[in-house]
């Protein structure tokens, strides 16, 4: 029990220090809305804190620029899907504010960003290593329809049920070693998966409660955010842990 314990200590500290950059949005977020700052909006606030925090994480070297270009590239992709969630009605950023686009501040990106630069820290704390890890030929039109479904599901059938079957039949045999103060374990792939999706679905409700954005059934009052966006958060958690495994897997072969 005593090295149970030693060890979900390491475990959550390594956990901890991956999610700083989720955890200053988080923060930033409850505090702006507590507090209203001078000069600027509360949106322009958020965008600027963000900023400041990504350049930190690369001048104190707690990410590389290899990753800086991983967590852009997920900053464009999820600032390419709140604009179209935004504009389907599907929630809102009602506050005003100066760096928006579309009606959607740019300081969401920076939550979708957030997932990644956890993917990549965690992925060198705990040195991940993929076991079985399925062909490209596979992950990518896989990780490309999971997103296109995100899109397409407000003009003809949703085909997310249809996309999971697939995730666990691709992956069924995949597995995912992990390092904890030198003692090597394994999950599966999947249940990484619904265990981060999970987690992400909590810090949905923290971020609606501190008014990141609103769902239609929040304008008058915060509510739980229905647990069926677990899926959707699942099905993105997929797309992201996809494309950096990709990207550290063909990195390795250089």
């Amino acid at each position: 029990m005593v090295r149970a314990t030693k060890q979900l200590v390491h475990f959550g500290w390594a956990q901890a220090l991956s999610c700083l950059f989720p955890v200053v949005i988080f923060a930033s977020l409850a505090i702006t809305q507590m507090i209203d700052l001078p000069l600027m909006a509360r949106y322009d606030w958020l965008f600027i804190i963000c900023l400041l925090m990504q350049g930190l994480m690369i001048w104190f070297g707690l990410e590389t620029k290899d990753e800086l270009k991983v967590i852009t590239l997920f900053h464009l992709i999820g600032l390419i899907l709140e604009i179209f969630k935004v504009q389907m009605g599907s929630w809102s950023y009602p506050e005003e504010g100066l760096f928006k686009l579309f009606g959607v501040p740019l300081f969401s990106g920076f939550m979708y960003a957030s997932v990644a630069s956890y993917l990549c820290q965690a992925w060198r704390r705990l040195k991940i290593v993929l076991v079985q890890w399925p062909p490209f030929i596979a992950v990518v039109p896989l990780a490309v329809g999971i997103y296109l479904n995100f899109f397409t599901h407000h003009f003809w059938m949703d085909v997310r049920w249809i996309i999971s079957v697939l995730v666990i039949v691709v992956f069924w045999r995949s597995w995912v070693t992990y390092e904890v103060n030198g003692t090597q374990y394994r999950m599966p792939i999947a249940l990484s998966f619904v265990l981060i999706g999970f987690f992400i679905w909590v810090a949905e409700n923290i971020a609606t409660f501190f008014g990141a954005w609103e769902y239609p059934n929040q304008v008058d009052a915060w509510s739980l955010v229905h647990l069926g966006k677990v899926s959707s958060w699942l099905l993105l958690v997929i797309v992201s842990f996809l494309i950096v495994a990709t990207l550290k897997l063909v990195k390795g072969k250089h």
